[in-house]
């Protein structure tokens, strides 16, 4: 098939153009460069330089389908500037769309967020949770979805939306090269942990150690890059034309704060000093997705579930 990988500079979309273009498919990347790595677009793969408002210059009828990573993804610069949010992640997703519906491009796989849950009622999560954001970043990205579902009924477009917490490790593609996160703002635990270990920071901060948790700190859910690149590939496969689908996507375990910690001494061989601070408002002690439905629909399983196996990689990706 012939796609569009928006965002396909960045980790994830970077890591989805890799499997893409190994898989045989005919991949064009388009990325504004703002959070994107010009050397992250695999070989293989055609580049334009632009955004999301640009896509109707960049798209035309021989297209088969569009893979969306292209957004903001800060829950806390979402808090102080929601317009960017608003005004990128829908605003910039309703332009793809419009493109997408002159050209008679009719498939769309849409990197979603578990955020679009909010404080969940219960773990795991499932599909038929409320969905009740918390902050913009995830009110944002719930209101694409909503737009997904709309086109999907008046446009006989065929949408999948993928739902994930925390991505992690680095996909090695098959020509060796290695897809890893490269943030100038970093927010995730894994790579806070291990640049301690590298000498770019003094301590992690572990914010809160008396939830209700087996060792009082926070459990999240975490996937491999590799297993997630994989979902994206099925769900192309899986579009229907007038369904809108959404899928859950976690390992099927959750590891807490202090687990991963732990998990990165092991495998640096570092002490990482910590910092214990207070508990950050709105951090929920459990967020772990449910994957039931994608397994049971698509087939798709975490097979890289293992904690240690995901630091290791995303540990030798920093120091290869």
């Amino acid at each position: 098939m012939k796609l569009l990988v928006t965002g396909g500079a960045g980790y994830v979309g970077s890591a989805v153009a890799a499997q893409l273009v190994e898989a045989g498919h005919e991949v064009t990347v388009l990325d504004d460069l703002s959070t994107g790595h010009a050397d992250a677009v695999p070989p293989g793969a055609s580049f334009a330089q632009a955004s999301l408002t640009d896509a109707a210059g960049v798209l035309d009828p021989s297209f088969d389908g569009v893979l969306h990573f292209a957004a903001r993804s800060l829950v806390g610069e979402s808090v102080q500037k929601p317009s960017l949010y608003w005004s990128n992640n829908l605003g910039g997703t309703l332009a793809l769309l419009e493109a997408m519906r002159t050209h008679g491009v009719r498939r769309i796989v849409f990197s979603s967020t578990a955020a679009t849950y909010g404080e969940p009622e219960s773990t795991p999560i499932t599909e038929a949770d409320p969905t009740r954001p918390t902050n913009p970043y995830g009110a944002s990205k719930l209101a694409v979805d909503t737009a997904l579902t709309a086109f999907a009924g008046l446009h006989d477009l065929g949408a999948v939306s993928l739902r994930y917490f925390n991505v992690a490790g680095a996909y090695t593609g098959a020509d060796g090269r290695v897809y890893a996160e490269r943030h100038a703002v970093e927010t995730h635990l894994i790579p806070n942990v291990l640049a301690v270990a590298l000498g770019r920071r003094d301590a992690v901060s572990v914010f809160g150690t008396d939830y209700p948790t087996p060792d009082g700190t926070c459990v999240r859910d975490y996937v491999h890059i590799a297993d997630l690149a994989r979902a994206h590939l099925l769900a192309l496969d899986a579009c229907r034309p007038g369904d809108h689908m959404i899928y859950n996507l976690g390992s099927g375990a959750g590891f807490s704060v202090q687990e991963v910690i732990s998990v990165c001494r092991e495998v640096t061989g570092h002490p990482i000093p910590t910092v214990i601070g207070e508990r950050r408002p709105g951090d929920p002690a459990v967020l772990v997705a449910s994957s039931e439905r994608i397994q049971r629909e698509l087939g798709w399983k975490a097979e890289h579930a293992d904690l240690r196996a995901i630091v290791a990689d995303a540990w030798a990706a920093l120091t290869r």
